[in-house]
């Protein structure tokens, strides 16, 4: 498999509240944390919600910024080599901010969600102009395009710059979008969903996480990057937090992965 620098910068800023624990877990999986800063007079970030039927749609019903109110990423000198990039969910101008310091990605992917749509739409655009991928789910795809069509919105995203655009739907899969092809994905039935939370993150480390290790960035690596992207994110959905991926093994993601594919195949 090809070897590669850290698909993520593990770039957390956490308050002395962050339990240890946690910290402790992602070193013993071999989590590099050079990046990692902690602020211990300080509280990490909080959010506060619920999901009713339709678990799809999360009602804040609080956000603390605490600490992140102030983060200012400052990127380690060895993850400035990195060749594929992801710039989470965050402040579109510390994504811009965090891109001007790789040196010379293969790679670069962003999220975004309607909270910088709403705020910072042109910036949110800058991002998009300046990556490779986009990840966003399909209420923020409408807002941000200004239509209810999906293709037509991942049309004009396309159109902005980006090769490949990712259109999440939930429980309803995801699409694939480049200008030569389209991909469609349904979700995985799960008989139960505990907590949605975190789904969208888990979905794009499934995918960069693919594409890193593979080392390669084709159709058919997008194809079966976005199948492990949805096992992940179906696994991450089945218990609260990260108690079902802290003891998830390779046997049950690839079990999975064999299960979508009967689920996708026909004659």
């Amino acid at each position: 498999m090809h070897q590669c620098l850290p698909v993520f910068f593990i770039k957390m800023f956490i308050g002395g509240d962050f339990p240890k624990e946690h910290i402790e877990f992602f070193r013993s999986r071999n989590i590099d944390l050079k990046g990692l800063e902690v602020i211990e007079n300080g509280k990490t970030f909080h959010w506060k919600g619920t999901y009713e039927y339709n678990m799809n749609q999360a009602h804040t019903l609080d956000t603390q910024l605490n600490v992140f109110q102030n983060f200012q990423p400052k990127i380690p000198v060895v993850y400035r080599e990195a060749e594929f990039v992801f710039l989470a969910n965050i402040d579109p101008d510390l994504q811009l901010d965090v891109l001007r310091q790789i040196k010379n990605p293969k790679f670069t992917a962003c999220d975004t969600m309607n909270l910088w749509i709403n705020q910072k739409k042109d910036k949110v655009l800058e991002v998009m102009k300046n990556t490779n991928m986009v990840f966003i789910n399909d209420a923020e795809a409408r807002q941000l395009c200004e239509t209810y069509s999906l293709p037509a919105a991942a049309k004009h995203i396309l159109n902005l710059g980006p090769l490949v655009v990712i259109i999440k739907k939930g429980e309803h899969g995801a699409l694939l979008y480049t200008k030569e092809i389209v991909f469609s994905l349904p979700g995985f039935p799960l008989e139960e969903v505990k907590d949605p939370t975190g789904a969208g993150d888990t979905f794009a480390g499934g995918l960069m996480g693919f594409l890193a290790e593979t080392g390669k960035v084709t159709p058919g690596n997008l194809k079966k990057g976005i199948v492990y992207a949805s096992v992940m994110a179906s696994y991450n959905v089945e218990d609260f937090s990260l108690d079902k991926m802290s003891k998830l093994k390779s046997v049950d993601i690839e079990w999975r992965y064999e299960a979508f594919k009967n689920l996708t195949s026909f004659e």
